[in-house]
C-alpha cells in the first residue's frame, strides 16, 4: 500500500511539473478572440511583447492603412497599427504573465493585464482598471 502511495504521489508531482510549462510556452502567433487579428508573442531579455502581426482589414476604405486614430497620444495617431506593439513587460512567474500591459486601439486605452495558458493552443488574457475583478477576458487560439 506505502508503495502504491508513493508510486501515485509521483506521478502526481512530474505531471504537475510537466504542466506547468516554460516561460516561452506562448511565444508564437496568435489569433485574436474576434479573429479579426493575430498577434506575435516574442520575448525580449525576460520580458514578454506582442504586436499586432496581421488584420483581416488591415486598409481603410480608401486603400490606405488603418491607424491607430484613438491613441491618446496625437503624435502616434497618424501612425499604422499593422505593426504595433500592443502587450508590453509581462515577465513569467508560476505560470502566469503578469506585469505588463495590453493595449486595445479599438479604444485607444492601455490596461493592467496579465496572461495565463489555458492549453498548448489556447491563451487567456486579462485586462482590468486597478484590481483583476474590474475587467475582460479574451481567449485567444495558437494560429499556426
Amino acid at each position: 500500500m506505502k508503495q502504491l502511495f508513493t508510486l501515485v504521489a509521483f506521478f502526481f508531482c512530474t505531471g504537475l511539473l510537466a504542466a506547468t510549462g516554460s516561460a516561452d510556452d506562448i511565444v508564437g502567433i496568435w489569433l485574436s478572440s474576434n479573429g479579426q487579428g493575430k498577434i506575435q508573442i516574442y520575448k525580449e531579455g525576460d520580458q514578454y511583447f506582442g504586436k499586432l502581426y496581421w488584420m483581416k482589414e488591415p486598409n481603410g476604405p480608401k486603400g490606405n492603412p488603418k491607424l491607430d486614430v484613438n491613441n491618446p497620444d496625437p503624435s502616434l495617431r497618424n501612425k499604422p497599427l499593422l505593426g504595433s506593439v500592443i502587450l508590453k513587460h509581462f515577465k513569467y512567474d508560476d505560470g502566469e504573465w503578469s506585469g505588463g500591459r495590453i493595449y486595445d486601439p479599438q479604444n485607444g486605452k492601455e490596461y493592467k493585464s496579465y496572461i495565463k495558458l489555458k492549453d498548448a493552443q489556447t491563451l487567456s488574457l486579462r485586462g482590468y482598471i486597478g484590481i483583476s475583478l474590474l475587467g475582460r477576458t479574451e481567449v485567444w487560439k495558437r494560429a499556426g
